[in-house]
């Protein structure tokens, strides 16, 4: 992730989901109470029993001519707007009603204080009243236009409700009927009646004349013209460098963020750009005790038939690593958000989902382009040539790059990482360099993960990408190339795993998503290796340090760590401190995360360690190191790699969406306050000379 896609990144901050519909509409309802309690104050009667049912009356008051507008808003937007081909639903129309009346209670209450501070009149506050009402026709055009994709024209029809059904309140009960010339007792006799009823209103109400009607209709035809100038001039670089609008950007975005819809998924489609993806698979399923093969003692291995087993016995499918080489992302369960998830329900065997080498331009646009990565791993799981021999495993350090990799047969498993330095995402091309240099060496397929696993946030200028041609890049590839030369020409011996996984009680608020956390452990020639997978998205820095540690120096026991250990993972402990029990260290250990993104949701920078306990995370992983050993059985090993065509986000097109949504971060707010201040002006200036 760069800095600009950190800043765009940042912004969930304002995140939220919509409330609900009947407790948006309890809160206007509350509110409305309040405000008439303070509009229509009868303070000689507060402390007496007829005093209470005058606030009462005040409050009903409140209610009926703040309250009812925003309920016919709440419920009519919906269905107008569908009508129109829109797509509100009831609780964003709920929301968008209580935050309008909000503004107008705002603007009417400023306005109050205003007139009793300075020398202006009652007649200042109705006419604050006209624009508090084409305000909220204004800000309501604007949401309604961004999220249902509706003209101005078409949008309008909706957004005026709130508005509408308050002026027709205020018509109705402020008499206003009886300045107007409408003619003839056939109208005094059955209109006036019902359109003029000042009687049972508030005396207050009887200062609004037809006059502030005429300013009303003016003044929305000025608002909504000033939010069709804000919508072209905003939305026009987006449509020049993307060939999509803003709108459905916004749209999709809060319709994910307020309820989760998948209209975001639409928006990214049209970005999208086709891409030729590797899928690896390295499989490991059981075998009888009997057909363990050491190459170190008979000079070869016997290759098993393909193909994964349904039962528990010899044959079955024991665990899986599957490594698309996209990223998942971008949001929640948006695109690739949750593959780690959707990848570990669909195979027999435990699945470790590791992070590939890619960034955020390999994001899948839709999730159902994640049923093309599944259909290509259960593809290459299906040509799996599997071997029940392995190497041991090997460290090897190449500038700020950690390598840890281990054979099995003729393919290799590469775990990469800059900890206890800073980094995010590997770029694509960075990662296939790295692989292609592995097999330089002999090496047939290589699984090459990026751990993930140590990052300081989303501040600073440098993030941590791993881009082609910096020196971090040849670090990895260095290492890679150095992993692959050790490993094919290392000796190959029988080989055991054993696996754990544990849901953990954590949720995605506190990093953890769905998988938890899980350990496979391989034991090969005496020395075994422990793959440590945490459903999250990065690790705050020295967390990853301290688990790699209690692995290699302690086990699940403080007093069985062991002097002159590995440090930050860098080396391991002898295998001769391991206890007979299992509880002992390990001899080389990874930790990884998925990089799953519906911990993303909660907020932008939300790494494993930020909201968990450190201690209590070691204790676990500890403690499904021990269950994992305990697992240790024969079993043997093999890899394949199948492409699947996908749509991504595609080159640079992350950075320019970043782009672009941080300038109208920057610049809109800036323009929206010009064009909100023109529009007053403009208002003002009508006030006046009416």
């Amino acid at each position: 992730m760069t800095s600009t896609q950190s800043d765009l990144a940042s912004l969930s901050r304002f995140i939220f989901r919509a409330p609900s519909w009947y407790t948006s509409l309890a809160f206007a309802l509350l509110l409305a109470a309040l405000a008439g309690i303070a509009a229509f104050d009868s303070g000689a009667y507060a402390r007496t029993w007829r005093g209470l049912f005058i606030l009462g009356r005040d409050a009903w008051e409140g209610i009926f001519f703040i309250g009812i507008p925003t309920v016919v808003a709440a419920f009519g937007t919906t269905g107008v707007d569908r009508f129109v081909g829109g797509k509100l639903t009831p609780n964003r129309s709920s929301l968008l009603a209580l935050v309008s009346e909000i503004i107008l209670v705002a603007i009417v209450t400023l306005a109050a204080i205003v007139s009793v501070l300075t020398s202006l009149e009652q007649q200042f506050v109705y006419d604050a009243l006209v624009v508090g009402l084409a305000s909220i026709f204004a800000f309501r055009l604007l949401v309604i236009m961004a999220v249902s994709r509706s003209s101005v024209v078409v949008a309008s029809v909706p957004a005026s409700l709130q508005t509408l059904a308050a002026a027709i309140l205020l018509f109705v009960y402020s008499g206003t009927l009886r300045f107007l010339e409408v003619g003839g007792p056939l109208t005094d006799a059955y209109l006036t009646p019902y359109l003029a009823r000042s009687a049972d209103a508030p005396a207050e109400l009887s200062a609004i004349t037809a006059e502030h009607f005429a300013l009303l209709a003016v003044t929305c035809g000025i608002y909504a013209l000033a939010v069709y100038v804000f919508i072209v001039a905003v939305d026009r670089p987006w449509k020049r460098s993307l060939g999509v609008s803003l709108l459905d950007f916004l749209r999709g975005f809060v319709g994910h963020v307020a309820e989760g819809s998948r209209e975001l998924e639409e928006f990214f489609q049209q970005l999208g750009e086709e891409a030729i993806v590797p899928v690896s698979v390295l499989s490991f399923r059981r075998v009888d005790d009997g057909e363990a093969t050491d190459v170190a003692a008979d000079g070869g291995a016997t290759a098993s038939d393909s193909g994964a087993g349904s039962t528990d016995g010899p044959g079955a499918e024991k665990a899986r690593f599957v490594l698309p080489m996209i990223h998942p992302g971008p949001m929640g369960e948006i695109g690739g958000g949750n593959f780690p998830e959707r990848v570990a329900t669909d195979c027999s065997g435990l699945v470790f989902p590791p992070h590939a080498t890619a960034g955020h331009d390999f994001n899948l646009v839709t999730e159902r382009e994640v049923d093309k990565i599944l259909d290509a791993a259960r593809t290459a799981a299906d040509r799996i040539i599997y071997d029940d021999v392995a190497t041991r495993s090997v460290r090897v350090q190449s500038g700020e790059a950690s390598m840890l990799g281990q054979a099995f047969g003729d393919d290799a498993l590469l775990v990469s990482t800059y900890a206890p330095g800073f980094a995010d995402d590997v770029e694509f091309g960075v990662g296939l360099s790295a692989a292609a240099e592995a097999r330089t060496s002999g090496l047939d397929d290589v699984v090459l993960v990026d751990a993930h696993n140590s990052n300081d946030g989303l501040s600073g200028p440098d993030l941590g990408h791993i881009t082609p041609g910096s020196k971090r890049a040849f670090d990895m590839i260095g290492a890679a190339g150095v992993s692959g030369q050790r490993l094919s020409t290392a000796d190959r011996h029988g080989l055991e795993l054993g696996v754990a996984w544990d849901e953990t009680p954590w949720t995605p608020a506190d990093g953890i998503g769905p998988l938890g956390v899980r350990v496979a452990v391989t034991a090969v020639d005496d020395q075994e290796t422990a793959y440590v997978l945490i459903d999250g998205n990065n690790m705050d820095p020295g967390l990853r340090g301290e688990l790699v540690e209690a692995l290699v120096e302690g086990g699940t026991s403080e007093e069985s760590r062991v002097a002159g250990g590995a440090g930050d993972g860098a080396g391991r402990g002898p295998a001769s401190s391991r206890t007979e029990s299992g509880d002992g260290p390990v001899d080389e250990a990874e930790v990884m995360t998925t990089d799953t993104h519906i911990v993303n949701t909660v907020e932008a920078d939300n790494q494993v360690g930020a909201a968990l306990d450190w201690d209590e995370l070691r204790t676990l992983v500890c403690d499904l190191l021990a269950e994992a050993r305990a697992d240790l059985e024969p079993v043997e090993a093999g890899v394949a790699v199948e492409r699947a065509e996908v749509t991504v986000f595609g080159n640079d097109r992350t950075e320019t969406l970043a782009s672009h949504a941080n300038a109208v971060v920057a610049m809109g707010g800036a323009f929206a306050v010009s064009v909100i201040l023109a529009a007053v002006a403009v208002s003002v200036l009508i006030f006046l000379f009416a």
